[in-house]
């Protein structure tokens, strides 16, 4: 079970015409800005990196807006083998990953195996990674399942961490996943 005190959100390279370009790019970013929305209600701590900014471009305003503090600059595929990445990770004492961003075939998912192999357990939101084609999405989130990872969603996991239909955070969470 997905735990709010235990879960960190980790958001993977949603940047730049990629971002634009990726199957279903316009739900996968929507359902990102959810689930960021959610984790700020929630309070989990949010990582988010950008694959070589400067020749990708940003990470999605529509995201990037939802965020406080700075995304975390990478070039490798897997966030894991960037050190400030791991540095963060680590002090946020948490060892739950819920995992979103594209491309799920290459950074998504070298990232989710090198978490696995390091002691952390990772759900994948798979209503929030893609690729530039279904079959690599498809691809990427079974072999990150064949490793180990969860599946879930943007509503599954949000009202699994909230555990309770009452109060404000409740109320919060209802409207942003609708």
């Amino acid at each position: 079970m997905l735990k709010k005190e235990e879960t960190v959100l980790v958001l993977i390279d949603i940047q730049g015409k990629l971002a634009q370009i990726v199957e279903n790019s316009e739900n996968v970013i929507q359902n990102i800005v959810k689930v960021v929305k959610g984790a700020n209600v929630l309070e989990l701590p949010i990582l988010w990196l950008e694959q070589y900014p400067k020749g990708l471009g940003p990470t999605v305003e529509a995201i990037a807006n939802e965020i406080d503090g700075q995304p975390i600059e990478k070039i490798t595929f897997s966030a894991y083998d960037t050190e400030e990445f791991r540095t963060k990770l680590e002090a946020t004492g948490r060892k739950k990953i819920l995992l979103a961003g594209i491309e799920s075939h290459i950074c998504v998912y070298q990232t989710a195996a090198h978490l696995l192999a390091n002691g952390y357990e990772v759900e994948v939101l798979v209503d929030c990674v893609s690729s530039r084609t279904a079959e690599n999405r498809q691809l990427g989130i079974d072999k990150m399942v064949q490793l180990g990872a969860k599946q879930t969603s943007v509503e599954m996991a949000l009202f699994e961490m909230q555990q309770i239909a009452k109060g404000d955070a409740f109320k919060a969470i209802s409207t942003i996943v609708k």
